[in-house]
C-alpha cells in the first residue's frame, strides 16, 4: 500500500507540473520563446488568490477566478511590453529578457507582500473532520485535493487539445507554430494569436499556483521558482511544443520525484529527476513525444 500511496502522491504532484508545463509548451510551440518568467506568474496567482480569501473575504473558487483574471491580464501585458518588441531578436536576447521579467515579478511581490512566508488557507475546507478518501478498509488514504488536482489536470488537457484542434483561434495558433509569415499571408493576426497564447498559458499558471499552494501551504516570492524549473524539465522530457508530451512529462516527473524521495533520498530527489532527463534526451533528443524537425538552411 505504501507504493500505491507514493504513486498517487506522485501523480497528483505531477498533475500540477503538467498544468505548468502546458503553459510552457504552448508559448514555445507557438511563439518559439522560452518564458522563464512563467514560474513567477504561478507565484502571483498564489498571492492573488490568497488576498482574495484573506482580505476580500471571497470563497476559494471566486479567489481562483480572480487569480485567473489577473494572471491572464499579466500575461498579455508581459508579452506586449517585454516579448513583442523582441519578435525578430536573437534567442539570447529573449532569454535574458525572460530572466529579467522573472526577477522583476519576484521583487515586485517582495515589495508588495514582503518576505515573510504566508500561510495559505486550504482550498477545500475540512468538513466532517475528514480531508481524505479512505480505501481498502482505511489502509490507503487519498486526499481530496489530490483527486481534485488530477481531475483538473485531465480536464485542462482535454480542453486544450479540443481548443487547439477545433476552434478557430486554436487553428490560428497551429498555423503560427508552423510558419508565422505564411499565417500572416493567410490573414491571421499573428500578434493577437501570440497574445492569446500567453493569456492562456498565464491562466494555466494561476490554476497551477492555487493547486501548488494547496499542496505546500507556504507562500513567498520564490514559491514558483523551483516548480517552474521542474515543469520546464517536464515539458522538455515529454517533448516541448507537444501538449500530450507536456501532460505525460509532468506526470512522469512527479512520479519520479515522489519515488526518489520515498526510496532514495529527499535531498537527492532533484538530482534523480535531472539525471533521468539527461538519459532520456540522450536517447530521444526531442523528448518522449516530441518530433525531430530538421532545420531549414
Amino acid at each position: 500500500m505504501e507504493f500505491l500511496s507514493y504513486l498517487i502522491s506522485g501523480i497528483s504532484l505531477g498533475s500540477v507540473y503538467a498544468i505548468i508545463a502546458l503553459g510552457y509548451t504552448m508559448v514555445y510551440g507557438i511563439a518559439k520563446m522560452l518564458n522563464f518568467a512563467h514560474g513567477d506568474v504561478i507565484m502571483i496567482g498564489g498571492y492573488i488568490s490568497f488576498c482574495g480569501m484573506m482580505y476580500l473575504g471571497l470563497s476559494s473558487w471566486l479567489s481562483l477566478l480572480l487569480a485567473i483574471a489577473v494572471c491572464t491580464l499579466l500575461g498579455i501585458v508581459v508579452e506586449g511590453l517585454a516579448y513583442r518588441p523582441l519578435r525578430q531578436a536573437p534567442s539570447l536576447a529573449v532569454l535574458i529578457t525572460a530572466i529579467g521579467v522573472s526577477y522583476l515579478l519576484q521583487n515586485a511581490a517582495l515589495l508588495i507582500w514582503g518576505a515573510t512566508p504566508k500561510a495559505y488557507p486550504p482550498l477545500i475546507p475540512l468538513s466532517a473532520g475528514s480531508s481524505a478518501l479512505r480505501l481498502f478498509g482505511g489502509r490507503l488514504s487519498v486526499s481530496y485535493i489530490s483527486l481534485l488536482t488530477m481531475a483538473v489536470c485531465l480536464v485542462i488537457m482535454v480542453g486544450l487539445t479540443l481548443f487547439t484542434e477545433r476552434s478557430r483561434t486554436g487553428k490560428a495558433m497551429r498555423a503560427c507554430s508552423e510558419d508565422k509569415d505564411a499565417a500572416r499571408l493567410m490573414g491571421i493576426n499573428v500578434n493577437r494569436t501570440i497574445s492569446v497564447t500567453f493569456a492562456v498559458g498565464s491562466a494555466l499558471a494561476a490554476v497551477a499556483g492555487v493547486l501548488l499552494c494547496s499542496f505546500n501551504p507556504t507562500l513567498m516570492p520564490t514559491t514558483g521558482s523551483m516548480p517552474g524549473i521542474r515543469a520546464f524539465t517536464a515539458a522538455v522530457f515529454g517533448g516541448i511544443g507537444s501538449i500530450p508530451g507536456a501532460f505525460l512529462g509532468g506526470l512522469l516527473i512527479g512520479v519520479i520525484e515522489a519515488m526518489a524521495k520515498a526510496y532514495i533520498s529527499t535531498q537527492l530527489a532533484n538530482s534523480v529527476v535531472f539525471t533521468v532527463l539527461i538519459v532520456v534526451l540522450l536517447v530521444r533528443p526531442a523528448g518522449l513525444l516530441g518530433k525531430y524537425v530538421p532545420e531549414k538552411v
